[in-house]
Order: C-alpha cells, then sequence, then structure tokens
C-alpha cells in the first residue's frame, strides 16, 4: 500500500480536525456531524492506531473507517481479527460497488455508502448473512449529473429507497454525495445545498433517515454549513498519499 505523509502524529491530527469540525458546526449553526476516516491505502496498523485515539477522544463512539475496495477492506481486517480491533471498528464501503463482490460486501462492511443501482440492493439483500443487523446503505447521488460518473441521478432516489426499504435485512439512511471539484467554493457549495434538498424530501417520505454523508478534506466546511450528518476525512487524518 502506498504510504502517506504527514508532518503531524495521528493524535495531533486527530485533534486538529475534531476542532476543525467542531468551528464549522459552531459557525453554520449546525449539529456537528460524525466523523468517517477514509484509510483506503492505508495499512491496517495505522488504522489500528488512529481507531484506539478515536476512542480515547469519543469513547461513546465507535470508531468508523471507510474503504474503497473490497479487497482492501478484507485484507485489513483479516490483519486486525487477532486483536480486538476489528471487532470494535464500524466499516464503511464508500467506493464503486460492482454487483459480483455484492456477498462480500454484505459480509464484510457495516454500512454501504454507494448504493445507485436496483440491482445491487437486491444482491446486497440476497447476501447479508442471517443473523447480522441490518446492513445500512447510502444512495448515492450524482448530484452534478458527471458524465461517467457513479451515482443515481436526484429522480431515482424515490424508487431505490423503496427497494432498499422493501428488505427487511436492510436499512436505508439516507444519502452520499461526491460533487464535482469544482475550484469555485460557491459552485461546491451549491451542489451540497441540493443534495441536503434531496435528503429532506427523502426524509420527508422515510422518517427514519438521518444520514447525509459528504464533505471531504478539502471542502468539509461547505459541506457542513449545508446540512451534513457524516464527513468523510483521509488526507487530514492520515497525510498526503506520497
Amino acid at each position: 500500500m502506498t504510504p502517506s505523509v504527514h508532518a503531524n502524529p495521528p493524535h495531533d491530527a486527530l485533534r486538529d480536525t475534531l476542532q476543525g469540525i467542531d468551528n464549522a458546526a459552531q459557525s453554520a449553526d449546525r449539529p456537528v456531524p460524525r466523523l468517517l476516516a477514509v484509510s483506503k491505502t492505508q495499512p491496517a496498523a495505522a488504522v489500528a492506531r488512529l481507531a484506539a485515539a478515536l476512542r480515547e477522544r469519543q469513547p461513546d463512539r465507535i470508531p468508523a473507517f471507510g474503504e474503497n475496495y473490497v479487497q482492501e477492506a478484507a485484507a485489513k481486517q483479516a490483519e486486525l481479527a487477532s486483536g480486538t480491533d476489528v471487532a470494535a471498528i464500524e466499516w464503511h464501503l464508500i467506493g464503486h460497488l460492482q454487483s459480483n463482490k455484492a456477498r462480500e460486501a454484505a459480509t464484510l462492511f457495516d454500512w454501504v455508502q454507494t448504493v445507485d443501482r436496483a440491482k445491487l440492493v437486491d444482491a446486497l439483500a440476497r447476501h447479508r448473512p442471517a443473523g447480522r443487523e441490518p446492513l445500512n446503505l447510502l444512495i448515492q447521488v450524482n448530484i452534478d449529473d458527471e458524465s461517467g460518473k457513479h451515482g443515481c441521478r436526484p429522480d431515482a432516489i424515490a424508487a431505490l429507497a423503496a427497494a432498499i426499504a422493501g428488505h427487511a435485512n436492510l436499512r436505508l439512511r439516507g444519502l452520499m454525495a461526491i460533487p464535482a471539484p469544482a475550484p469555485e467554493p460557491a459552485v461546491r457549495r451549491q451542489a451540497f445545498a441540493d443534495m441536503h434538498r434531496c435528503f429532506r424530501a427523502l426524509r420527508e417520505a422515510h422518517p427514519r433517515v438521518d444520514t447525509l454523508s459528504m464533505g471531504m478534506s478539502d471542502d468539509y466546511p461547505l459541506a457542513i454549513a449545508e446540512g451534513a450528518t457524516m464527513v468523510r476525512i483521509g488526507t487530514a487524518l492520515f497525510g498526503r498519499r506520497s
């Protein structure tokens, strides 16, 4: 895996990130969103260190980590399985999921944030192991209608939400988006605002929906200002991938 470069030790990076999230929420008069640590390309040891630091700072929360690839997450979980770390981590899939990987994803993850088609909903429901808690799902929305980008159109949200709600072993939690990396903050903020409108509409139809996952290391204050309830932070925590 590609190593990262970070000037600060993990505890300092976590402290600064949590403070930044708190400051952004306070400035926008919004609730403090949940932190999802994006650990793609990071070794299992780095995940374990950050998870331990998160438990110290937020003892009432289970540390949540986001992975892009099923195989990479499986390898990390296997390495962490010798201790208690893997059981004390909530695992989120935040990368595109092919239907032929649904069996593994439904077993390995607690959340899948990138559901964008009915075929995937059915596959995840079919492969979620019996006896496990329902698999938490977010619908990924291509809010900027970018060509070739994963995610459904906003007008497809309702049908996907209904498909998820039709399975007892799946739990609809909300929406996720990765807006286009526009250099103008106002453009990104508009995309986040559009997502929040979609989120409100979804919650009217499904009142138990509670999660709007948007915002990353370089734009999370804008996402928080527009109502993000979860931000996905990698670089600010682990450093730039060299």
